[in-house]
C-alpha cells in the first residue's frame, strides 16, 4: 500500500469501534435490567463525536486534522520536570493534600494577572473559582442556573463539549446564527423575543468570542457591547468562554465582554491552550453577587482543585517567561494557520469556502448545501486524512455541510499533505450532488 493511502480496513479494532460510533446508527439491543435505573438526564449524555474521531486519528499513517491539541513540544519540559520534583520534595505535604475548594490564593491572584493581559483589569481573586478546566466551569454554570427545560442560547456553531454538558442538564439549547463577525445582534434579539413569546425561561448565552471553536471566527468589537446589552435587557447572564484569547496571532487583543460588564458576564478561562491541558486547571471569574453559589456548586463536584497541579501552574507563572511562551505559540500557530489556508487555496475544489482565523486552532469549511459531511469521514480515512464533521458542533438537528480542520499540532508540510488527501474526497462529494 502506498504511504499516502490508508484504508479503514487497517484500523485497529478499537478505532473501528470508535468510527462506527461516530458514523453509524446504533443497533437496537435488548436492554439490561439496569437500564430501568437510569435517570432521564442520562439519556441526554451523548458520546462525543470529537472524542471518537480523536481515537481514530491516533492510527499510524493518518494525517489528523481533527484534534485541537496545543503544541506542547515548545515547552521547556526538562526544566518543568525539575520544578515538579522540587514541589514534591519541598512542599509535598501540601501538594499531595486536600486544598481549599476555591483554589489557592496565590494562583487566583496570578490568574487575575493573566486576565489583565487579556484585557480585564478589575478582577478580584476573591471572585475567582479554580475549576477542572473550563469544561467543569461550564458544567457548574448549567447546574447553578438552569432547571430542566430552561433555555441556554449558543452561537452556532459552538464547542461540542459545551453542547454535551448543557444537554446533560436537560436544558433547551437554542442556536443563534452568526457570520464571519460572530453572533448577529439582531438575530439574537429576535431569537430572545420569539422564545419569550413562547413562555420560555432563558438563563444563559454561551459564547466563545475569540477564535471560536470550531469556526475560528472572532466577534467584531462593535458587536460585543451590543450583545451584552441585549442580554442584560432580557435578564440573561452571558457565559464568556475565552481559552484562545491570548493566542491572537498579532497580539492585538479585542476587549473581552467581561471587561466593562462585571455584573453581567461570567468569564471562563483555561490553562489548557496557553500551558498544558493535562493539568486540567481552568477558572471562572464570577460576578461578586453570584460567587458564593457558584463556588459551593463547584466544591460539591470536585471538593477541591488538585493542589499539586495548582502549585505547578503557579511556579510556571512565577518562575518562567509565560508571556514569551505565548509569543512563541502565536508565531507557531500563525505559521501553521497560514500553511493550512495556502493548502486550501491550492487544492480545494470550487464550491468549498472557509474561514480565515486571526488566532486559535481551527478553520471551518463549508461545502455546498445538501452535502452531509458525516459520511465523508469514512472516505477521508480511506484517503488517509481525518477531520471532524460539522454536525458535532451545532444544536440544529439534521445533517451539516460543514467540517472542522485543526492546524495547531500539525507541521506545515503535513497540513499540506492532509489537505491534498482531503480535496479529492470533497470534490467527489460535490460532483455527486450536482
Amino acid at each position: 500500500m502506498p504511504a499516502h493511502t490508508f484504508s479503514a480496513e487497517t484500523l485497529s479494532e478499537e478505532a473501528l469501534d470508535a468510527l462506527n460510533r461516530a458514523t453509524a446508527e446504533a443497533q437496537p439491543l435488548s436492554p439490561h435490567r439496569h437500564e430501568a435505573l437510569l435517570s432521564e438526564r442520562a439519556a441526554n449524555i451523548k458520546q462525543s463525536a470529537v472524542r471518537d474521531v480523536f481515537e481514530i486519528s491516533m492510527q499510524p499513517g493518518l494525517v489528523s486534522l481533527a484534534g485541537g491539541n496545543p503544541y506542547l513540544q515548545s515547552l521547556p519540559l526538562d526544566r518543568l520536570s525539575a520544578t515538579a520534583a522540587s514541589i514534591i520534595a519541598e512542599h509535598g505535604l501540601e501538594a499531595l493534600q486536600y486544598g481549599g475548594g476555591q483554589g489557592t490564593l496565590e494562583l487566583r491572584t496570578q490568574i487575575c494577572e493573566v486576565m489583565a493581559a487579556e484585557g480585564i483589569l478589575d478582577a478580584d481573586p476573591e471572585n475567582v473559582v479554580i475549576t477542572a478546566g473550563s469544561q467543569s466551569a461550564q458544567d457548574v454554570a448549567a447546574k447553578v442556573f438552569c432547571n430542566p427545560g430552561d433555555v441556554i442560547l449558543l452561537e452556532d456553531p459552538t464547542y461540542v463539549g459545551a453542547l454535551n454538558t448543557f444537554e446533560a442538564y436537560e436544558v433547551d439549547v437554542q442556536p443563534v446564527a452568526g457570520d464571519e463577525h460572530g453572533i448577529i445582534p439582531q438575530l439574537l434579539r429576535e431569537r430572545i423575543a420569539t422564545l419569550q413569546a413562547e413562555g420560555k425561561s432563558i438563563k444563559l448565552l454561551y459564547t466563545i468570542p475569540n477564535s471560536n471553536n470550531p469556526s475560528g471566527v472572532s466577534m467584531a468589537p462593535e458587536r460585543r457591547q451590543e450583545v451584552v446589552d441585549i442580554c442584560r435587557e432580557a435578564n440573561i447572564l452571558v457565559l464568556e468562554d475565552n481559552p484562545y484569547g491570548l493566542l491572537k496571532f498579532d497580539g492585538v487583543l479585542p476587549e473581552p465582554l467581561r471587561a466593562a460588564n462585571p455584573d453581567d458576564v461570567l468569564y471562563l478561562g483555561s490553562f489548557s491552550k496557553i500551558f498544558a491541558p493535562g493539568l486540567r486547571i481552568g477558572w471562572a471569574l464570577v460576578p461578586a453577587h453570584l460567587k458564593q453559589r457558584y463556588y459551593l456548586a463547584s466544591e460539591a463536584v470536585t471538593l477541591c482543585p488538585p493542589t499539586f497541579n495548582q502549585l505547578l501552574v503557579s511556579a510556571y507563572l512565577r518562575d518562567y517567561d509565560w508571556r514569551g511562551q505565548i509569543d512563541t505559540y502565536r508565531a507557531l500557530y500563525a505559521e501553521r494557520c497560514a500553511a493550512l489556508l495556502a493548502a486550501l487555496e491550492e487544492f480545494m475544489p470550487a464550491g468549498v469556502s472557509w474561514t480565515r482565523p486571526e488566532g486559535g486552532f481551527f478553520v471551518w469549511l463549508s461545502l455546498p448545501d445538501g452535502i452531509d459531511t458525516y459520511p465523508l469521514l469514512h472516505r477521508g480515512i480511506d484517503a488517509g486524512v481525518v477531520f471532524v464533521p460539522g454536525a458535532a458542533f451545532t444544536a440544529t438537528p439534521g445533517p451539516s455541510n460543514k467540517l472542522r480542520l485543526a492546524f495547531s499540532a500539525v507541521p506545515p508540510e503535513t497540513l499540506r499533505e492532509g489537505v491534498k488527501r482531503l480535496a479529492p474526497v470533497l470534490a467527489e462529494a460535490i460532483a455527486a450532488a450536482q
